[in-house]
């Protein structure tokens, strides 16, 4: 068996594990620190809405052109007035968007591109998107969350417990935020593709927390009738149960995202393919950080002020301080022992064990005659 394989069965059974229930503090604490700078990044720089959502024009150069995006930029800019977004596709050639024009400035700005750039006009092709349907886009993306969100929360109510539920929808908040700060900081841009990534990594997350709370669930039948555990241990037991799975299953997901995003995205140039790529590889990490730190802990948190949990932990932890004090007195007893072993057991003079045959009748005449 391999070394992970091995710690993960260790972990399995309990024969090792880490606290992650009883650190709980620090990574809210982490956590709040991320979400912080996430949502400063969105406040301060904002997020770089793609053409999309914005509206504007896409034109698109032939193969092999030998302009380069610092030309070509400088040429959109001249053409329109605006600011102008150049991408070196794979094949060698350009796109650029510049937002914020409508059909009769893209039809004049087509033209101007084409000289500067050598170019029979019919050679560059024109993509125009109105902003009302990038506005569309955008209230369909909310629609689209927030009905997710809502059934998430009645599925984990009805499948597991309203606590759980919560855990697991501050989760989701958290990891959002982080991936839309992320993209905030970055400057990358959002479109439809940002969109499709942020769903498909909430999905995972969720199914990374469910498994987790699963094993929560089945864990936690009749706790009350033990008082060997709290809660918050089981819960700490459960998260170091799955605790290599989720990390097997995170990294063979990161790393096919993770040639998307570095390989295609900065090697071959594919733009559209850093659009979903960054939202995937940001989700899917904090969504596993989520699942581990986050949603478990506070499952704990929210339970143990459950008046039966409150009693069930004052049990344990009696229980806890009676067997060690009972150790603390043993292990005293046996140190006074060995300071003072007359004092630990009787002197014994003489011979011990002897038959009462032998010593019956000393003292007195045997009631021979001599």
């Amino acid at each position: 068996m391999s070394k992970l394989g091995n710690l993960g069965a260790r972990l399995h059974r309990g024969e090792i594990s880490y606290d992650f229930v009883g650190k709980r503090k620090i990574w809210y604490g982490v956590s709040i620190l991320i979400t912080i700078t996430a949502i400063v990044g969105l406040a301060v720089r904002g997020l770089n809405m793609g053409i999309e959502f914005k509206g504007g024009a896409v034109f698109t150069t032939p193969t092999s052109m030998s302009t380069s995006v610092a030309q070509a930029e400088n040429y959109a800019k001249d053409a329109s007035g605006h600011e102008a977004i150049v991408q070196k596709l794979g094949n060698g050639s350009l796109r650029i968007q510049i937002a914020g024009i409508d059909t009769g400035q893209s039809d004049k700005i087509k033209q101007e591109l084409a000289k500067d750039l050598n170019l029979n006009p019919e050679k560059l092709a024109a993509d125009l998107v109105g902003p009302s349907w990038g506005e569309q886009i955008a209230n369909k993306a909310w629609q689209g969350l927030g009905i997710f969100m809502v059934l998430v929360v009645i599925y984990l109510a009805i499948a597991f417990e309203w606590r759980m539920a919560v855990a697991a929808l501050v989760a989701l908040i958290h990891d959002i935020t982080i991936t839309t700060g992320i993209y905030a900081l970055v400057g990358f841009e959002v479109t439809p593709g940002t969109v499709i990534g942020l769903l498909t990594i909430l999905g995972y997350s969720l199914y990374d927390t469910v498994v987790v709370f699963d094993s929560l669930k089945e864990q936690t039948k009749d706790i009350t009738k033990q008082t060997r555990l709290t809660y918050s241990d089981i819960a700490n037991q459960s998260i170091n149960g799955t605790l290599v799975r989720s990390i097997n299953t995170t990294v063979v997901a990161l790393l096919p995202v993770a040639g998307l995003l570095f390989i295609g995205g900065g090697f071959l140039g594919a733009g559209t393919l850093n659009d979903i790529s960054l939202s995937l590889f940001v989700g899917l990490a904090a969504g596993a950080y989520s699942s581990i730190f986050i949603a478990t802990p506070l499952v704990a948190d929210l339970k143990e002020q459950e008046p039966a949990m409150k009693a069930l932990t004052k049990r344990v932890l009696a229980k806890r301080a009676q067997a060690a004090a009972e150790e603390d007195l043993a292990v005293d007893r046996a140190g006074a022992a060995d300071d003072d072993p007359e004092d630990a057991a009787p002197a014994v003079v003489g011979p011990r064990n002897q038959p009462a045959s032998r010593n019956r009748g000393r003292g007195r005449p045997s009631g021979k005659r001599r």
